[in-house]
């Protein structure tokens, strides 16, 4: 049933550092799969849950989750529009930043996927991927990262550099970052988080944090996510990883 969801109950400790999410698909056996392996996480919740876009979307409005795991192919509304509404500044007003939205997606999905990213989505995972990495990936956007699945990130950003996209920044706004803001937008592009971008930099998280800030801003992008896929338009990324 779509809507919100009950389980055992928690202590007030336990509350407070879980992770709220809501689950969107059309596929009741996918969201209940989905459910009952996030709910064996000890710092996630599946709070709810919708069989299509606009049900969810009510859904989230009412709950206001930490996340939002989207599939793609819904009824009613899909997932693209879906996530236009909830990344838009009516459904966030009030909020200082919006929730946000992991997409769920297979290979064959890229049109999909780039019109998701358009749309203001924070992060794209497979649907087959293991537990671990559909966890992961919740925690990256609860923190305010972006992720991109580890196995659709190089054919996704490919499409990218070769396919111009008028949404994204260029030349110009690329080139109103510092030395170390291109060298973290890099280390960004190939997969790190702000931990490892940190190590490799011999930075602390703190700094990183700040520097990330003020790429999105000088871009005037949305999220990591749309960071990553001027970098890669703009040429100061290459597909092979090399910058």
């Amino acid at each position: 049933m779509d809507g919100t969801r009950s389980g055992a109950p928690v202590s007030a400790g336990e509350a407070e550092r879980r992770l709220r999410v809501v689950l969107i698909d059309d596929e009741a056996l996918i969201r209940a799969g989905l459910a009952l392996l996030l709910e064996s996480e000890p710092d996630i919740e599946v709070v709810g849950e919708a069989g299509d876009g606009r049900a969810g979307v009510e859904v989230v409005a009412g709950l206001q989750p930490d996340v939002v795991v989207m599939d793609i192919r819904m009824p009613v509304m899909d997932g693209v529009a879906a996530t236009r509404v909830l990344t838009s500044e009516e459904f966030n007003a009030g909020r200082t930043e919006a929730i946000p939205v992991l997409i769920l997606t297979t290979f064959n999905e890229d049109e999909a996927v780039h019109a998701a990213l358009r749309a203001g989505a924070s992060g794209f995972i497979l649907k087959n991927s293991a537990p671990r990495i559909l966890a992961s990936a919740i925690r990256a956007l609860a923190e305010g990262a972006g992720w991109l699945d580890p196995n659709i990130t190089r054919k996704l950003l490919e499409e990218f550099s070769n396919r111009p996209e008028p949404y994204l920044p260029g030349h110009a706004e690329l080139d109103q970052l510092t030395r170390r803001e291109r060298e973290v937008l890099a280390a960004i592009a190939t997969g790190m988080n702000n931990s490892q971008i940190a190590g490799k930099l011999f930075l602390s998280e703190a700094t990183v944090k700040t520097h990330v800030h003020r790429i999105l801003m000088k871009l005037g992008v949305a999220d990591r996510a749309q960071a990553v896929a001027a970098a890669y338009r703009s040429g100061l990324v290459k597909p092979d990883g090399r910058g």
